[in-house]
């Protein structure tokens, strides 16, 4: 896909939540950009109810976030492992990352001498409480930034409950506590299944604008997602992740579809649980395991009708999804406005809603 025709400015990345940017703030007061088509809009999140219509079906993504980085070392190296994706074998797909000295991390200089001499299989990685770590192979051949490790000495759940904390890129402030990476439909994390990084569509949300939603007609159908640790320097398509769409969601979407209501998916997450969910003849049937679906303008989406989604970066593969919802006419604009409007980018930035 041919990036959008803007460069973000560095002073647009949200570097802290909405909440924590003045007095009687909310995490509903981010800015809501919306686009028909090509006809753009500025809102703010609150006023979400005014926007949609009864009979129109949100699908969430009820993943909980992770304290998925943790502190280690190789040898006398300082590290933090990125804990991504959890295996069906018991191991972990993970990310070695070096601290930069700001309190966040960058990508590993070494990773360039690992490609093409054999990788860092076998490498030992020291963690809190007497816990190893074990490189053991590439996640994929399409590179070697994130790789499956076997961890000893504890149990992974426990560990990044322990000394884990949130993923956090050099473009926010400071450390956040984990609460602050939770969505309001976020379920506890159980067997220790969860995201690496916030689903963050949904952050906007509050318990009271649902219920405002629901009073108004709007319904909400439950996926999820386990989304895996994302690129911050190289923007790879997403990897294979763990999903779940459950009976009852699948035909309530079904009923809304043949209905006058319009499917809305939280987040380019629950687009892809949705889409990983759909047969050819367009029926959402119940599904769970992994899915390696890529969407893509040439794929299309069979269910998704609109998209309420952050802003992402013009080399990121996300918008190759929001093309193939709204239309490349539809993005160029929207990140037009965007950019001319002072929107905030990333987790804790604005939001944009693609609607039909």
């Amino acid at each position: 896909m041919r990036a959008p025709a803007v460069r973000v400015p560095e002073e647009l990345s949200a570097r802290v939540p909405v909440e924590q940017r003045g007095p009687g703030l909310d995490r509903d007061g981010v800015r809501l950009l919306v686009s028909r088509g090509t006809e753009v809009s500025h809102h703010v999140f609150g006023e979400l109810p005014g926007l949609l219509r009864a009979g129109d079906l949100l699908v969430v993504n009820t993943s909980p976030t992770l304290a998925a980085a943790v502190d280690g070392r190789v040898g006398h190296a300082r590290v933090v492992v990125h804990f991504s994706t959890r295996g069906d074998d018991g191991r972990w797909a993970v990310e070695l990352r070096e601290p930069d000295g700001r309190g966040t991390t960058r990508a590993r200089a070494d990773v360039v001498e690992w490609r093409g001499c054999g990788g860092p299989a076998g490498t030992k990685v020291r963690l809190p409480g007497g816990a190893r770590l074990v490189l053991e192979e590439p996640l994929s051949a399409r590179g070697e930034r994130l790789w499956w490790a076997r961890v000893s000495g504890a149990e992974v759940p426990a560990l990044l409950r322990e000394h884990g904390r949130p993923i956090r890129y050099s473009y926010t402030e400071r450390d956040q506590p984990l609460s602050v990476y939770q969505t309001v439909f976020a379920l506890p994390p159980g067997d220790g299944a969860g995201s690496a990084e916030m689903p963050s569509a949904a952050r906007p949300f509050t318990a009271r604008l649902v219920a405002e939603l629901v009073s108004r007609g709007v319904q909400f159908a439950p996926v999820t997602l386990h989304t895996g640790v994302a690129s911050a320097e190289s923007h790879e398509p997403p990897y294979p992740e763990r999903f779940a769409v459950p009976e009852a969601s699948a035909r309530l979407i079904n009923a809304v579809r043949a209905g006058d209501g319009r499917v809305v998916a939280v987040g380019t997450t629950a687009v892809r649980a949705v889409e990983s969910a759909v047969g050819t003849d367009g029926v959402v049937r119940a599904r769970a395991g992994w899915t390696d679906l890529v969407v893509t303008p040439e794929r299309g989406v069979r269910v998704v009708e609109g998209l309420l989604t952050g802003l992402h970066e013009p080399e990121a593969s996300h918008l190759l999804m929001l093309e193939a919802v709204a239309g490349r006419a539809a993005i160029d604009r929207g990140y037009d406005a965007a950019v001319r409007g002072r929107y905030l980018w990333h987790e804790f930035g604005d939001v944009h809603l693609l609607l039909p």
